[in-house]
């Protein structure tokens, strides 16, 4: 196995690893030996790299948030008008909701180490404030929060449904928040 001197992506990939781990068996799951063993690295180097499993867990964390706010971005940096935008908040539901149960996952182990450890509660609130300033460039500021609640509900509902609601609902809601 090569050194971490060798290894410069080695953090990285705990990380990844860590994300996935928590993704496919949740974080009750989670533990250094199950993490490195994943990542294919020395034991060693969870203690190395990381002072803790928590502070591993709240950097996978923090990268995770990273990546949802830059899909926010994607779909929310084009938009040239109101219209436009009320069309790609519909879009980011349904990617969000269609797509990767993996993100879906780790939203909801997310929020519930939020609602039991502040230090977790914290992290949500800015990723929270990070998608509101994409919505903010094409809504009002109370108009954004209530979007971002929205896009969090409908996502959930739409991707546990056994059958989704479609596109013309959620474009609906959409309309009638921000009329």
């Amino acid at each position: 196995m090569a050194t971490g001197h060798t290894d410069p992506k080695r953090r990285d990939r705990i990380i990844d690893a860590a994300l996935d781990l928590i993704a496919e068996e949740g974080l009750a799951r989670v533990s250094h030996r199950r993490i490195a063993a994943r990542a294919g690295v020395p034991l060693g180097s969870m203690t190395y790299h990381f002072g803790g499993i928590d502070e591993l867990v709240r950097e996978a964390f923090r990268r995770f948030t990273d990546h949802m706010v830059a899909v926010f971005d994607a779909h929310l940096a084009a938009p040239a008008d109101r219209d436009e935008a009320r069309e790609a908040v519909a879009d980011l539901v349904h990617l969000m909701s269609e797509g990767s149960q993996r993100d879906l996952v780790l939203t909801q182990e997310l929020y519930t180490l939020a609602a039991r450890q502040p230090s977790y509660r914290e992290l949500t609130q800015e990723w929270m404030r990070r998608s509101r300033v994409h919505l903010g460039k094409h809504f009002d500021p109370h108009t954004a929060r209530q979007l971002d609640a929205l896009i969090e509900g409908l996502t959930l509902h739409r991707a546990l449904a056994r059958e989704p609601h479609d596109r013309a609902l959620t474009v609906e809601a959409i309309a009638r928040i921000t009329a």
